[in-house]
């Protein structure tokens, strides 16, 4: 552990206690407002408010639920009917949404589109009935609130017994945490988009390049990445320079426990609730055998680690075989630094963590440029390490583009310019590709194309028609859109209730979007109609594309957007279901 993150983590240790919390709940009630961290039943006490906090060695005020972070884990039944006071102390507007839930369009908690948002001193009731099961989170719609505390996790207990046994269950609630204020976050990657990168090409590193690759490589490389003013190191707009990593509110140095016996199936609840940072997540010495993703059951798959990008979630069952600490290690995506807790026999024994992988370098693959037809005379090879596609794989992709003609495509409006100083020449279906810093790694990564749903959607509706959505932006200017165009000169997507749209991302950018559509539920395209795998987030890598299916079942405003919190002023859209 870098000395700066162990002193740091010493200096926060008097705000967080070294309790672990298994989900056993306590009933909501006014007077436990603060004492609980987990909520169970039907009506809840919810109070938005500032708290001091100490995350980092130095005094910050965060905006909390119930005087938290994360805030308490509600836990719901499936088929009842939930009531959620929530009242807001803060000085401005604030919300809260129910990320992944299905319920009525007003209660889905975004101001502007559902409701006017919850105003300073006011008391907001959301009443709905709970339609799903698995695990979900929640957090503020408002401004950068989610960045500064407003958010915590859902567990949803389901009416029918779940195909799968455990004997105990934790959430593990990955997210950032930053003293500086988001205002300043941004005005800062406004006015340059790699502020905050801790990774980035020097003489030194040319150097390194020459020995490795030959001096015209390495030049020709150097010369292509300056021309496109890009870096191939940049994977995060915010790195671990400015945020501290946590998980369930606790740093690398307090650590989260989650307590077990020998011989113990242990359930853990993945939520990456973090504003701006994708996590690699792995437990070095247990196999994770993922039985959800995004609150819905998947046919099992045994993995060593997976990418859990922004709002997604993912449950997976361990086992521990020995009396020992197992590191829950969670390294940002650019490897700038991690989140750490400890799956533990007891409280005293604590997991140290692994020695974090290379700094990944983005590729010409993830640039969306085909680079099969070049040789070495022809120009810079790619310098992916990933295999070539297996033949399974292959038809996957070949599926994917039969599939894009068989439906009538409904045109929108597209601008190439300002907004657009990237385009993917040539974008591809690559579900079976775990992503920079993943590839051939020497452990069992988790890919969309692992993913099958556990139950059959054979008889699922075909699409009606197809849209497709390019993921656009301008890194210099640090300025985001869909199709070119920002949210603020955009017009409403247009849904209709009944049918059943087929959507396309391709993603012209080199970085990663997290997707997410409010209100109607994703069925993920990976190559079999028969086990379409149902989510509420899916990333879309760069330089790549993916497809998935809507069924429209409700009506009214709906947000869809990037869930990068600094992306999402402009990749938003706005969807209206008439």
């Amino acid at each position: 552990m870098k000395r700066r993150t162990f002193v740091k983590g010493l200096a926060a240790s008097s705000f967080m206690a070294f309790t672990t919390t298994p989900i056993t709940a306590r009933t909501s009630r006014k007077k436990n407002l603060n004492q609980s961290k987990v909520l169970t039943g039907t009506e809840f006490f919810l109070d938005i408010g500032y708290t001091a906090v100490n995350l980092t060695g130095n005094p910050a005020v965060a905006t909390t639920v119930n005087n938290q972070i994360s805030g308490p884990t509600l836990v719901w039944q499936e088929g009842e009917t939930v009531t959620l006071h929530v009242t807001n102390h803060l000085k401005k507007s604030s919300s809260i949404h129910w990320h992944g839930i299905i319920l009525p369009n007003r209660m889905d908690g975004v101001p502007g589109l559902t409701y006017d948002g919850i105003a300073p001193g006011e008391t907001f009731t959301y009443r709905f009935k709970v339609r799903q099961h698995g695990t979900y989170w929640y957090h503020s719609h408002s401004g950068f609130q989610e960045q500064t505390g407003v958010y915590g996790a859902i567990v949803i207990k389901p009416k029918k017994r779940e195909p799968f046994a455990y004997d105990k269950e934790y959430v593990i609630q990955l997210s950032d945490w930053s003293d500086e204020k988001p205002t300043t976050v941004y005005r800062k990657l406004k006015q340059s988009s790699d502020y905050y990168a801790t990774s980035r090409r020097t003489v030194g590193t040319f150097i390194d390049e020459v020995k490795k690759n030959g001096f015209s490589h390495a030049f020709d490389a150097r010369k292509m990445w300056n021309e496109m003013r890009m870096n191939d190191n940049d994977l995060s707009d915010v790195t671990g320079y400015r945020y501290t990593f946590l998980i369930n509110g606790k740093n690398p140095a307090t650590q989260f426990r989650a307590l077990f016996k020998k011989g113990d199936k242990i359930r853990l609840r993945f939520i990456n609730s973090s504003a701006m940072t994708f996590f690699d997540v792995r437990i070095p010495g247990l196999k994770m055998t993922v039985v959800a993703a995004d609150g819905n059951h998947v046919k099992p798959v045994s993995v060593d680690e997976f990418r859990i990008g922004v709002a997604e979630t993912y449950d997976v069952i361990v086992e521990p075989k020995h009396n020992q600490a197992y590191a829950l290690f969670a390294q940002s995506i650019d490897r700038s630094g991690y989140a750490l807790g400890s799956l533990t026999p007891n409280n005293h024994t604590l997991a140290k963590a692994p020695r974090m992988d290379p700094v990944p370098k983005l590729t010409m693959l993830d640039m969306g440029m085909d680079m099969s037809g070049m040789d070495a005379k022809g120009g810079m090879k790619c310098s992916s390490s990933m295999k070539m596609p297996n033949k399974k794989a292959m038809k996957k992709y070949k599926w994917s583009a039969m599939e894009a003609q068989k439906y009538p495509i409904t045109k929108l409006p597209i601008k190439w310019g300002v907004q657009t100083t990237m385009k993917a020449m040539s974008p591809k279906y690559r579900l079976d590709d775990p992503g920079v810093g993943l590839r051939n790694n020497g452990r069992k990564v988790l890919t969309y194309a692992d993913l099958k749903n556990r139950y059959s959607t054979r008889r699922a509706k075909k699409p009606d028609r197809e849209i497709i959505l390019n993921l656009t932006g301008n890194m210099e200017r640090y300025m985001w859109s869909i199709n070119g165009i920002s949210y603020a000169d955009s017009k409403p997507l247009v849904f209709h209730y009944g049918e059943r749209i087929r959507i396309t991302f391709i993603n012209n950018t080199m970085m990663n979007h997290p997707m997410h559509l409010h209100g109607l539920w994703s069925d993920l395209e990976t190559g079999d109609d028969n086990h379409l795998v149902r989510k509420h987030t899916v990333i879309v890598q760069p330089g790549a594309k993916i497809s998935y299916r809507v069924t429209v079942d409700a009506k009214g405003n709906w947000a869809y957007h990037c869930h990068m919190l600094y992306h999402m002023a402009g990749m938003f859209r706005k969807v209206v279901v008439v």
